[in-house]
């Protein structure tokens, strides 16, 4: 009986993570490459049983080919059958229809002569009632012939080539997820031929990637996508090739059910496994002190990993075991780690485009191919449009994917937004977490009240003339912040496709967004400190925008209505700004007339007292605004 399609489909999810961690970030190099093919071939003589059930794959391919061409000439003999019958049954239509009106004819000049003559011998010779009995006789002769059926809806020659059909289906299912395997375990040992260009729209050829300082970096994307999706397409146009629709219905349903199913599931974990491979600290992105490229790469150099996989690199390419690599070079292969690791998202992104275009393409061979307007035809169609809801799994996929990278950064994120600002730590006997103040920012004062650490430093808006003209020109903390976060995300987010580098850079832009202003809620404010904010928030929108792929995400609204916590810290900035009481009045109800304000009643209160110029009690009073 063999093993079911569901046992054969367990064989597709067999993805070695050891092996391909291993080679991403050891980045192969040397002899190693010679290793990769040797140990990929190797692998690829185990294709999940294939072979033992549907024997030499080659072969079965070959016999697919011989199968659709019957299946084909078949389906042709059966069509012009048809056609040909269907002439037939027009012309015996048109040929009645031309009797009945010729008897019809003559029946009208004979009751005109009847009644022209008014009677005699020429009315027994010819009487109405006997015409209209040869007519009756005549009808019923053209019931009888209308009534014969030169060719039954389903013949046995249908019976048999629907038999054909569902042996084909199987067979060509089977050959589509061994060419599937086979591309997963090519990905499974990657190299340099397994990654190129993204080509979707927004890859090589997208402005961002050419900008000044970024050199020539590029998203990449694995051959992995490209090689299921020409076995999906191949298999599935060589179904509808045979023009018989119940062959073409099954190989898209097939079609439907594999990319769905057996691609989503790799190439999520592959993208789970890329997660692992860049968070920081942990993977290929540098943490605490190690923030920057280079200095993750000596840390991964340093680790026991890392010289696990430099010795076996340095053993395949005949050196010694103790050769030390520059600084250059191992930032390069960590950039290039970084690259490979984010071509795993990329995979996403490429796969519901690929799929996308796909069903596109076959919904044009089948109006070029079967009959227009046809129920058989019209199945087909509902069953090609089956790879929308595909497409749609692709991006959903793509979107947790990217969730799950801001979650694997922000962490290091919040680290840094801490260490810029002094962000005080949770928890009933948390201290302050001391803010670098390398160059003596203003904002930042030594202190933080009797919770604080001893010369801990942390953020402060409480300045007067003095300390604001010194804040124009010194550097500031939000400048070294954005810096930081620059050298964080900046690796990753060039090798990313710009929808998902934009979806990382708002994720990030909220995590930190929510850390500065739960600092912000801790420092009092002057007017002048109140100035020096907006000018710190305006800096960070700017860095934002510069970094954002999207022209749609370049303008500050459509920023704010993407990242809310961001929105939240501009609308902090407004409130803090206002000259008076009745100004920040004006302000929440115009706002909220408009539907951009997201602060609470409570929250315009608290931060309104931070004001050292406003009187609590004063703030209390005017706010007595009914919440929406």
């Amino acid at each position: 009986a063999g093993r079911s399609g569901d046992e054969l489909d367990g064989g597709m999810f067999g993805m070695d993570e050891k092996n391909i961690a291993n080679v991403i970030m050891g980045l192969g190099g040397g002899g190693g490459d010679a290793d990769v093919v040797s140990r990929r071939n190797a692998a690829q003589r185990d294709d999940c049983g294939f072979t033992i059930e549907v024997g030499n794959l080659s072969d079965v391919d070959a016999a697919l080919e011989e199968w659709a061409l019957v299946m084909q000439h078949t389906e042709s003999y059966e069509r012009f059958v048809r056609h040909a019958v269907e002439e037939v049954i027009k012309a015996r239509r048109l040929r009645r229809e031309r009797k009945r009106e010729e008897r019809r004819r003559l029946r009208e000049m004979e009751e005109a002569k009847n009644r022209d003559d008014g009677g005699g011998d020429s009315t027994l010779l010819s009487t109405p009632g006997s015409g209209k009995k040869v007519l009756e006789i005549n009808d019923d002769d053209d019931d009888v012939e209308e009534r014969i059926e030169i060719l039954p809806a389903h013949t046995a020659l249908n019976e048999v080539a629907a038999e054909i059909g569902g042996y084909y289906s199987s067979l060509e299912r089977c050959l589509l997820l061994a060419g599937m395997q086979r591309a997963f375990v090519r990905a499974n040992f990657p190299d340099d031929s397994t990654f190129s260009e993204v080509a979707i729209g927004g890859g090589a050829q997208h402005s961002s990637y050419h900008r000044a300082g970024r050199g020539a970096a590029v998203p990449l994307q694995t051959n992995l996508v490209e090689e299921c999706l020409f076995a999906a397409r191949r298999s599935t146009l060589r179904a509808f090739a045979t023009g018989h629709t119940g062959t073409a219905s099954a190989a898209a349903n097939v079609c439907v059910d594999v990319l769905g199913r057996v691609l989503l599931e790799v190439l999520t974990r592959r993208a789970e496994l890329g997660t692992s491979l860049v968070k920081p600290g942990e993977g290929l992105l540098g943490d605490g002190d190690q923030c920057n490229l280079g200095a993750a790469a000596l840390s991964f150099a340093k680790s026991t990993a890392g010289k696990g996989l430099r010795a076996a690199q340095s053993r395949a390419a005949g050196g010694r075991v103790g050769e030390e690599e520059t600084a250059e070079e191992l930032r390069r292969r960590t950039a290039l780690g970084v690259a490979r690791a984010a071509a795993n998202f990329n995979d996403l992104e490429v796969a519901a485009d690929y799929t996308h275009r796909l069903e596109t393409n076959f919904l044009k061979e089948v109006d070029a191919g079967y009959p227009p307007g046809a129920r058989d035809t019209e199945q087909l169609k509902m069953c090609v449009k089956g790879l929308g809801g595909v497409v749609e799994s692709f991006k959903q996929a793509s979107r947790r994917s990217a969730e799950e990278l801001v979650s694997a950064v922000l962490p290091r994120a919040r680290q840094i937004v801490g260490e810029s600002v002094g962000q005080r730590e949770g928890g009933s006997g948390g201290g302050v977490q001391g803010a670098s103040n390398f160059l003596g920012s203003p904002v930042l004062t030594v202190g933080g009240g009797a919770a604080a650490k001893a010369n801990s430093t942390v953020l402060d808006y409480n300045l007067d003339d003095a300390a604001f003209e010194l804040c124009q020109i010194s550097e500031g903390y939000i400048g070294r912040m954005c810096s930081s976060l620059d050298e964080l995300v900046e690796p990753l987010r060039v090798h990313l496709v710009p929808k998902l580098a934009d979806e990382l850079m708002i994720g990030i832009l909220g995590g930190v967004s929510k850390r500065l202003e739960a600092a912000i809620r801790k420092s009092k404010f002057t007017p002048l400190g109140a100035i020096s904010l907006d000018s710190d928030v305006r800096y960070l929108m700017n860095f934002a925008k510069d970094r954002i792929d999207s022209p749609e995400l370049k303008s500050n609204v459509t920023l704010c209505r993407a990242c809310p916590s961001l929105a939240r810290l501009n609308q902090i900035t407004l409130l803090m700004n206002v000259d008076d009481l009745e100004d920040a009045l004006d302000l929440i109800s115009v706002s909220k007339r408009k539907g951009n304000w997201d602060l609470k009643l409570d929250d315009a209160k608290t931060l309104l007292s931070l004001r050292v110029d406003f009187e609590g009690a004063k703030v209390n009073d005017l706010l007595q605004i009914e919440e929406e």
